[in-house]
């Protein structure tokens, strides 16, 4: 069976965004030549999966930033409008996250967000790994990685990581 992974960066109090959706302080651990080890874990990835306002942000950035190797899903209850290599879908997460996962593949699926998909894939127990990139910084506001009603969930270190930027990355597997 192939594995969900969330690969995200976070504040160090816990937010994906500030509150207007603005993510510009991940800016601050922006290395030239430093991809916290981002390009090693595409190749592991065939499938990626967004909410929509995530989608929509990736759009806004311009440029080629939908990758043109991999199944991209957005799951959304609205109409957008049909762009190249994606697929909307707003059926039944669950199904469509399981069908994925049994599906004959070597490669993996990867979740990009935002906060409301990353939850209802945590509460519904589809999520087997999650890379967070904690950003030295402290919003004190904004986005939540991690709501306040998902069940417990326990954790097992993989993997930790720190850069000189202050970035630290970890990566738990969900038991």
């Amino acid at each position: 069976m192939r594995t969900l992974f969330l690969y995200i960066a976070s504040s160090l109090d816990g937010f994906i965004a500030r509150p207007n959706g603005d993510i510009s302080w991940l800016e601050s651990v922006e290395k030239q030549g430093q991809d916290y080890g981002y390009a090693e874990f595409m190749k592991k990835i065939d499938t990626v999966i967004w909410g929509r306002k995530t989608y929509e942000k990736i759009v806004s950035f311009g440029g080629d930033f939908i990758p043109k190797d991999k199944k991209c899903y957005v799951i959304t209850s609205q109409q957008l409008t049909q762009n190249q290599g994606v697929s909307f879908y707003n059926g039944n997460l669950e199904n469509l996250i399981l069908e994925l996962k049994n599906q004959k593949s070597e490669q993996h699926i990867f979740c990009d967000g935002g906060a409301e998909l990353i939850n209802n894939l945590l509460k519904s127990q589809l999520i087997d790994r999650l890379i967070v990139s904690i950003i030295p910084i402290l919003l004190g506001n904004g986005i939540r990685l991690f709501g306040t009603q998902n069940p417990e969930k326990k954790l097992r270190l993989l993997h930790c990581q720190a850069f000189e930027s202050g970035l630290v990355q970890v990566e738990y597997e969900v038991l």
